[in-house]
């Protein structure tokens, strides 16, 4: 089983990109961080973000699909963000790395569970505000920056997938996914 992660920036096109992916047949794993967002302010929790909590709910549903997903006859799945990005998120909202996220980062770090080639989305821009999405363009880029510092200080390699349409941007993703399973 190989495990792609495709991250990058909030707005750089990544949840389009893995519906393409999927169209094309690829296991895709959606992004736990917009679905704990979304949950939340279902509940009339607006910014969820800024509780205490918010990276341990990450990391956990993060964590659940992972395993639901383990077992599958696919030989490929790609999923939106991985608990790299979680760090990431924690180094840009301030919030210390909490010891679910710690163990969390040490499991999937000695058990190699994702591709130590990550499919690092870049920018397009702009970024579009959404009920989740509340950063401007200028603050995306310094999410983009990091997250690059954080896949790389925990040892792995981006494969850069530049702003392009997006059928070239899929079209660069599954040959670098199609090279791994041929």
């Amino acid at each position: 089983m190989r495990r792609y992660v495709l991250t990058g920036t909030p707005g750089a096109g990544k949840t389009s990109i893995l519906r393409r992916l999927a169209e094309l047949g690829h296991e895709v794993v959606e992004e736990a961080a917009t679905s704990v967002i979304a949950r939340s302010q279902a509940r009339g929790v607006d910014e969820p973000w800024t509780r205490a909590s918010f990276i341990d709910e990450i990391v956990a549903m993060q964590r659940q699909r992972q395993l639901e997903t383990a077992v599958t006859t696919s030989p490929v799945q790609v999923y939106d963000r991985s608990p790299v990005c979680t760090h990431a998120l924690a180094t840009y909202l301030g919030w210390p790395v909490s010891r679910a996220l710690a163990a969390e980062l040490e499991r999937i770090t000695s058990m190699d569970v994702y591709e130590r080639q990550v499919l690092f989305v870049r920018n397009l821009g702009f970024c579009e505000p959404t009920a989740a999405r509340r950063i401007s363009y200028h603050e995306s880029l310094v999410f983009e920056e990091i997250h690059e510092q954080s896949y790389r200080a925990f040892g792995y390699e981006l494969i850069d997938i530049p702003a392009a349409d997006l059928p070239e941007r899929v079209a660069t993703i599954d040959s670098v996914i199609s090279r791994s399973t041929g």
